[in-house]
């Protein structure tokens, strides 16, 4: 998956009251991509039914799906194998992915089509902006963070995107009990997270006592091909879920 992250800046001239994406902070950092055939379509093709934009503002998501349903959202979607997964195993659910990767976005979009998934739209914009513009406030049920960049360095852990005031974002946008799924391959950010999540007031965590703060993965999270070698190689996934109070 394409790992969401900050930009180096984490405050900018309108001040510290200002929306986060207009402090210099965005959940990515943009690479360049070859894009496929496939990828293309998706993009040319597809995007006008399942593409949104910050500029189509505030949603209301019973409209754009046309329904009542479970919703998830997803930050950093990657190339979609997982979150294609989990859209087509869960037709009663309705997914949002957001991803600033052309080839990523493309190539779910082309596969959704393929698929004839009716229950994925997808943003390829700063899933900050996203969050702070687009999405109604405790419209969410779950909000999915899967392998953020870690930024490893301590000098850039500024740049994590996992941080208070991104969390109480998150809070904002999750209904009454939804919950919050971080998961990443780095054992020191899986902490980092953890004592993010446990300073901030009406999360709790989901673990129980004999694998805290630490929940075995659960079946929503597919096992990606990445996430399997690393698996053969002895590598470690952590996975954290949190629930916002009712």
């Amino acid at each position: 998956m394409t790992d969401p992250r900050h930009d180096d800046k984490t405050t900018g001239p309108e001040g510290a009251d200002a929306p986060l994406h207009r402090r210099g902070i965005k959940s990515y950092v943009l690479r360049a991509g070859r894009m496929t055939q496939a990828q293309t379509r998706g993009l040319d093709e597809v995007w006008p039914r399942l593409g949104l934009t910050l500029a189509e503002g505030r949603q209301d998501l019973a409209t754009l799906f046309g329904r009542e349903a479970p919703r998830v959202l997803e930050i950093g979607f990657g190339m979609g194998a997982s979150l294609l997964e989990q859209a087509e195993t869960h037709p009663d659910t309705d997914f949002i992915g957001i991803e600033v990767h052309a080839p990523g976005v493309g190539k779910l979009l082309d596969e959704a089509d393929k698929r004839g998934l009716t229950n994925l739209r997808v943003y390829r914009e700063d899933a900050l902006a996203v969050m702070e513009q687009c999405l109604p406030e405790a419209s969410l049920d779950t909000l999915q963070l899967f392998f953020p960049d870690p930024w490893p360095k301590k000098k850039h852990h500024k740049r994590r995107i996992v941080q208070p005031a991104f969390v109480e974002l998150v809070r904002s946008r999750l209904k009454a009990g939804g919950t919050f799924h971080l998961a990443t391959d780095w054992e020191a950010y899986a902490e980092w997270m953890a004592e993010v999540m446990d300073g901030t007031p009406d999360f709790s965590n989901t673990a129980g006592a004999e694998t805290a703060p630490y929940v075995p993965r659960p079946a929503l999270r597919p096992l990606t091909k990445f996430e399997a070698r690393g698996e053969r190689l002895g590598h470690g996934v952590w996975d954290l879920i949190y629930r916002r109070a009712e």
